[in-house]
């Protein structure tokens, strides 16, 4: 009798261990299964937090404009170049870019266009033009750098020109009739009333001077496109170019 019981709560312990495996897997089965299955990219839309694969916000050549490689810098490089994960040199560190360098520049841009060993092509945001990622290098080497970099972006025609400074006005004057100081309420008054994120302040002089050294149109541009820890149009993509126009004709009054 206590046989028969040994053999019986064997054969019990026998049969779970056998459900297990086979539930174990099942589950294996439906990962595998999910994984083939799984999307191949993610829709990442404006306003979310996309990672390195958010679209560009710098003005770009093809729009008749010198490319800013700091502001791509800024959204798409700089996790890696200034802290140096997966073995990316950072950004100052002469030692890091001395080899680097003496490949010669083109190699350079290649390198970040392509891919390079950790490093994905574009920084990881395809997004991104090649001469927005040029600009990029230039900015990052630029500490080290002996010599004068390739200029990347400019370059307009006389007529384009022309038809760019005609287009500037025009918006400027749709400006004017726009209310900046009330979207500006709406809409900046969060960052440039608290100096948060580094914005500078409402009517900080001091801040707001070597800004306004570079001219109206390259504020419009920032504040339209972005810059730094700024997302294009303070983050409410719904205005209009004209009226983020006023807003930063505001803003400047304010500190002048």
């Amino acid at each position: 009798m206590k046989f028969s019981k040994l053999i019986m709560g064997c054969l019990a312990a026998l049969s779970l261990a056998v459900a297990g495996m086979a539930h174990a897997q099942e589950d294996a089965e439906r990962e595998a299964i999910a994984e083939r299955l799984k999307p191949v990219g993610e829709l990442c839309l404006e306003g979310e937090d996309c990672g390195t694969a958010s679209a560009p916000t710098t003005a770009s050549a093809g729009n008749g404009g010198a490319v800013d490689g700091a502001s791509v810098y800024n959204n798409v490089c700089m996790a890696c170049h200034e802290t140096g994960a997966a073995g990316a040199p950072v950004r100052g560190e002469e030692g890091a870019w001395a080899s680097r360098i003496d490949q010669g520049v083109e190699t350079l841009y290649d390198h970040a266009i392509n891919g390079f060993n950790a490093m994905p092509a574009k920084g990881g945001n395809p997004n991104l033009s090649d001469d927005e990622v040029k600009a990029a290098v230039n900015h990052l080497v630029e500490p080290v750098y002996e010599g004068e970099l390739p200029q990347v972006g400019g370059g307009a025609s006389e007529e384009t020109a022309a038809n760019g400074e005609e287009e500037g006005e025009a918006a400027a004057a749709a400006a004017s009739d726009i209310d900046g100081k009330a979207i500006y309420g709406q809409v900046c008054m969060a960052c440039h009333d608290t100096g948060a994120a580094g914005a500078p302040k409402l009517g900080d002089s001091e801040a707001w001077a070597p800004r306004i050294e570079k001219g109206k149109e390259e504020l419009y541009s920032s504040a339209i496109n972005g810059i730094g820890a700024m997302p294009p149009k303070g983050g409410n993509t719904s205005l209009s170019d004209e009226e983020v126009q006023a807003v930063v004709d505001y803003m400047v009054e304010q500190t002048q």
